[in-house]
């Protein structure tokens, strides 16, 4: 994340949006919760390294997707992705 908000600084970026995702693990509302409180964590940790973004959307799947199709969870679900819309200057 330090890098990022690093490589990022000079952008102009107009929108930022991230997305918290879980494995299945556990229940939906209990991973509904895991999502949003890691997507708000990721947006703090790239607004304390300077991200130039007006504001943040915070969005949370939960585990929506998180099987596989034998059904076992994705550990690689548990993560947040973040989008940005950068305009030219």
């Amino acid at each position: 994340i330090q890098e990022t908000g690093r490589a990022l600084k000079g952008c102009n970026i107009t929108r930022a949006r991230v997305v918290g995702l879980s494995d299945a693990t556990g229940g939906s509302q209990a991973n509904m919760t895991l999502s949003q409180q890691r997507a708000v964590a990721v947006a703090g940790a790239l607004k304390q390294q300077g991200l130039p973004a007006p504001s943040f959307e915070i969005d949370a799947n939960g585990e929506a997707g998180a099987t596989t199709a034998q059904g076992q969870d994705d550990p690689v679900r548990r993560r947040a992705e973040v989008f940005l819309t950068v305009s030219p200057r």
